[in-house]
């Protein structure tokens, strides 16, 4: 048989939290006049809160020492308690006005590789942050999606994975679009890529598949041009160059400052062909129709507000 009082008994035996909170207070300091400072209350009101939670614990919990105070036996037992009770008490009101209050702010940890970070998400964030202040973001970006570090759950992937992690809600976004680009300088200084032969000549920035296996497909110069009916190995051997890199970003940034053609996936280089930085020497691209990308987010996040917003603001960016 359970002998233990129920919550109900304990907490009518339970103290005031006002004198327990005068007695913790008078209790560090050694000193009533300084409680009642610290606490914007008299020394009258201190006394008498103090002498209330004596008579209900039937002992003292105080001697005087000169001006000072000092705790007897019974309350430096009943001190040790009461302080701990309140610093988990003080814990858990920040946590709950950090995460619930009317001002609360909150964290969406987001996980995407680095081109589209750097190309599609930083001209478009301000925007999000503009539109809520109350929600930071922490960005984690990868190239491998399937090995991210232990203890990393994000709470929305943006990946052209349609299954990234068990406990994910994947939503179908867009199919990739590729096209060739370059600079409207690099162009009309090479009019010659605004054919298929010139292009396959041309200097060509392409994206090595190296890092990015377990990334659906990888399309690059090669796989682009012989859907096109072209044979990269073809190629004149004019001493134009073939350069390979697996940092998308890098290839973009030689692209702006006319160092050759690279391939173009639109949603990340449609914004810069709409600025009139980048344009597309050739009308012929890829639609990759059998594959999209995809926004995965956490089950247990199905309602959770500021999830519910960076995607509602996610898909609107997208429309």
């Amino acid at each position: 048989m359970n002998n233990h009082p129920s919550t109900d008994q304990l907490l009518l035996k339970m103290p005031s939290l006002r004198a327990v909170k005068c007695f913790v207070v008078a209790a560090r300091y050694q000193s009533f006049t300084r409680a009642a400072q610290a606490l914007c209350v008299t020394q009258a009101a201190i006394s008498r809160q103090i002498r209330e939670l004596e008579e209900q614990l039937g002992t003292s919990l105080f001697e005087r020492v000169g001006r000072s105070v000092r705790l007897t036996s019974a309350g430096t037992i009943f001190f040790e308690a009461a302080q701990l009770s309140f610093i988990n008490i003080a814990q858990a009101a920040a946590r709950v006005r950090k995460d619930y209050g009317q001002h609360a702010r909150r964290t969406v940890t987001l996980c995407c590789s680095p081109a589209f970070s750097g190309l599609w998400l930083a001209h478009r964030l301000p925007d999000f942050l503009s539109a809520h202040p109350d929600i930071d973001l922490d960005l984690v970006t990868t190239q491998n999606f399937a090995a991210l570090e232990p203890g990393i759950h994000p709470d929305i992937f943006i990946t052209k994975m349609a299954r990234v992690r068990d406990g994910y809600i994947s939503l179908p976004l867009f199919h990739d679009r590729i096209y060739p680009v370059c600079t409207p300088a690099y162009l009309a200084a090479h009019p010659q890529i605004g054919t298929l032969e010139g292009l396959r000549d041309a200097v060509l920035l392409n994206l090595s598949p190296h890092g990015r296996a377990q990334v659906a497909e990888h399309v690059d110069w090669s796989v682009w041009l012989a859907i096109h009916h072209l044979d990269l190995e073809q190629r004149m051997k004019t001493g134009a160059h073939f350069f390979n890199a697996n940092d998308y970003n890098l290839l973009v940034q030689l692209v702006l400052n006319g160092q050759g053609v690279a391939l173009g996936f639109h949603h990340l280089v449609a914004p810069l062909i709409a600025s009139g930085l980048l344009t597309k020497p050739i009308e012929q691209e890829l639609v990759l129709e059998d594959t999209r990308h995809y926004l995965a987010y956490r089950a247990d996040k199905t309602e959770d507000d500021a999830c519910v917003r960076f995607r509602n603001w996610f898909m609107a960016q997208l429309n």
